[in-house]
């Protein structure tokens, strides 16, 4: 079976366990429609436009950079509304060397590799705390690894951009390369 090749991306399998957990969440506690509406929209294009972005790659490497960007951003735009969240509330943002989310960030690094690995979601579990703090917190830190990987992601997209060239480029030289071949 020849898989997408966004599957084997880490930052598909984290966008795509926030999405699944955020409409959960907005369901739960966002009493607002435009919000509800606006955070699902979010999660939702940071997901979609790493498999638009991963696909385009084939013709386009700015393409795919630029879909990558705001794949990244949309996730922002979700840590934004969830940081809202907790503070409208009063709830505690959980640090990032908070004991809590180093738990988080241990036990979805084993599931979002074994997804990566196997592109199977059936096996997999997750799912959102019942604590609103918690459930805050959980997308929280997922988001923030999704990010992080995102620019990690756009880097290495750029840096490939420079050293390789893009696909009109690799044209245009098989291009020349026929024309010198066959004068």
């Amino acid at each position: 079976m020849n898989t997408q090749p966004y599957k084997k991306l880490f930052t598909y399998w984290y966008s795509l366990i926030i999405y699944d957990l955020e409409i959960e969440f907005t369901k739960k506690y966002i009493s607002s429609w435009k919000l509800h509406e606006q955070m699902d929209g979010a999660a939702r294009s940071g997901k979609q436009n790493i498999v638009e972005g991963s696909d385009s790659l084939k013709t386009s490497l700015k393409t795919g950079i630029k879909l990558t960007n705001v794949a990244k951003a949309s996730i922002e735009e979700l840590i934004g509304d969830l940081e809202d969240f907790l503070r409208q509330r009063k709830l505690q943002m959980w640090d990032k060397n908070d004991p809590r989310v180093l738990i988080i960030r241990e036990k979805y690094s084993t599931i979002v590799s074994n997804l990566s690995n196997l592109g199977n979601i059936e096996n997999e579990k997750w799912e959102l705390p019942d604590d609103p703090e918690e459930a805050a917190n959980l997308l929280l830190t997922l988001s923030h690894i999704a990010t992080y990987l995102l620019n990690n992601q756009v880097d290495a997209l750029e840096r490939k951009h420079i050293t390789e060239g893009g696909y009109t480029e690799k044209l245009y030289e098989q291009r020349q390369n026929y024309r010198n071949l066959h004068k």
